[in-house]
């Protein structure tokens, strides 16, 4: 048994990771500021399902707070810290940019040195798509990703650069995973397939910015867990995509949606966002050589386990408001 920092943890991507490790017999202590850019409820309800664990344990911590993580940094000896702690959305930061640089960059360093200090040898970050702006598809990590076209996107490339030189600097072993479209149960409700899902299940209007034709690598939570899992392997320092490697439409998703719900979306197409990627498409060949991952649930698959899991909540999840 291992024990491993999880930060973010009642997030979406966070609990999925911490529940698989559980599952796999680690000792998970787990951090979260519990911030309201979305509706808690949905965040009480992961912690939830990770409290039946014994080996799971909760504090909420701000990554941003480096004294309150000191102390859990004396409490406990990790294995690795898993930085998945983030603000995230590309449409919110562009409101909000501030926050984005304190949490996604000053956060990190904050995990970094505390790394160095303790001497914890294993840093994985959460990184994102929304770096390959602009790039030659399929995206490969060699690619140069030095336009940032939203704070949310440049506040990543802040938190990636900072892993390189302590890395450089201090030997820590860094895994950097950039994630493609992440969608499944409990999802943020920021995010297209659940607003979509809400939407059509309530009959009600739908904003699609753009005509529908941009194109996302969605990629299923498990799958994005499994490998942010397998990255805790020693790789020297890496940048790794983790995506299906194959993209869709946002009108094909909806039609998924549609099929499993039996109901019809009432689209309403407004101007495609200046902040927006027009389609991602991620080059998976190093996850599959380095960290031995391939992703295992296509979209249909995803796509009806997540409407199983809304119809499932529908009681609670009716006064949910989605994040524009």
């Amino acid at each position: 048994m291992k024990t491993y920092l999880v930060t973010g943890a009642a997030g979406f991507i966070a609990s999925k990771t911490a529940e698989l490790l559980l599952q796999a017999g680690h000792r998970v202590i787990g951090i979260d500021n519990m911030n309201d850019y979305y509706d808690t409820r949905i965040k009480e309800w992961r912690l939830k399902t990770l409290k039946v664990s014994p080996r799971f344990s909760f504090y909420k911590i701000d990554i941003e707070n480096k004294a309150a993580l000191q102390k859990l940094f004396r409490k406990y000896r990790f294995d690795a810290i898993l930085n998945l702690a983030a603000r995230a959305g590309v449409r919110y930061s562009m409101t909000h940019p501030h926050v984005y640089f304190t949490t996604n960059v000053l956060g990190t360093v904050n995990l970094l040195d505390l790394a160095k200090e303790h001497k914890i040898k294993k840093f994985v970050l959460a990184s994102t798509s929304s770096l390959y702006a602009g790039q030659p598809m399929p995206f490969k990590e060699n690619l140069s990703v030095n336009t940032p076209i939203s704070p949310y996107a440049a506040s990543k490339k802040g938190a990636e650069a900072a892993c390189y030189s302590y890395h450089y600097l201090y030997g820590i072993d860094v895994t950097i995973v950039r994630y493609f479209t992440v969608y499944g149960p409990a999802g943020r409700p920021d995010m297209s397939v659940f607003i979509f899902t809400k939407m059509i299940d309530e009959g009600k209007p739908m904003d699609v910015f753009g005509d529908g034709s941009q194109s996302r690598d969605f990629t299923y939570v498990d799958d994005i867990a499994r490998g942010t899992i397998k990255a805790i392997k020693n790789v020297g320092f890496k940048i790794i995509n983790l995506g299906e490697n194959d993209p869709y439409t946002l009108t094909h998703m909806i039609s998924l949606i549609e099929k499993n719900l039996d109901k019809k979306a009432k689209v309403v197409n407004k101007a495609f966002h200046k902040a927006d990627i027009k389609a991602t498409w991620a080059d998976i060949r190093e996850a599959k050589k380095i960290l031995g991952w391939t992703p295992k649930v296509d979209l249909a698959t995803g796509i009806k386990r997540t409407v199983e899991w809304y119809l499932e909540n529908k009681n609670w999840l009716r006064t949910i408001k989605p994040v524009a």
